[in-house]
């Protein structure tokens, strides 16, 4: 990937106050595809001691979004514009990993999805969410 879309998303998803909180990383990034994962610690579970529906949702959502801005004009953003979301297993393990893809990139609106998987301590995964939704390229932020 060029530096100037991969500098454009590590910057964005360095002002993301709720990626911080949860402690999160880009691990991987590339045209149409974006991976970020974040572990199930303590202030994150709900009351059945998994991952709380809202991390798994949020990182879904910004994975899916980086995805999107990976192909969208210099000087864009990227903001959600609908998303849904399938919880199909509960977010037990230690971490959540979520892939953002591309699925067509327009030139206003990008319709895209996102997987998420539980992984445990011993590296095992298990896809507990799927996402679909559309985000639209906006102005720069500020």
């Amino acid at each position: 990937m060029d530096e100037g879309p991969e500098a454009r998303v590590r910057a964005s998803f360095a002002r993301q106050s709720l990626m911080q909180t949860f402690g999160a990383s880009l691990e991987e990034l590339a045209p149409g595809l974006c991976t970020i994962a974040a572990p199930i610690g303590p202030n994150v579970r709900q009351q059945h001691d998994v991952g709380h529906a809202g991390l798994t949702f949020a990182l879904g959502d910004t994975a899916a979004g980086y995805a999107a801005l990976t192909l969208m004009p210099e000087g864009a953003e990227v903001m959600t514009v609908e998303m849904k979301i399938n919880l199909m297993a509960p977010a037990a393990g230690a971490r959540l990993i979520a892939t953002g893809r591309v699925v067509r990139a327009g030139r206003r609106l990008t319709v895209v999805t996102a997987e998420v998987e539980a992984e445990t301590e011993a590296g095992t995964r298990r896809t507990i969410a799927l996402l679909q939704g559309t985000m639209i390229a906006v102005g720069p932020a500020g």
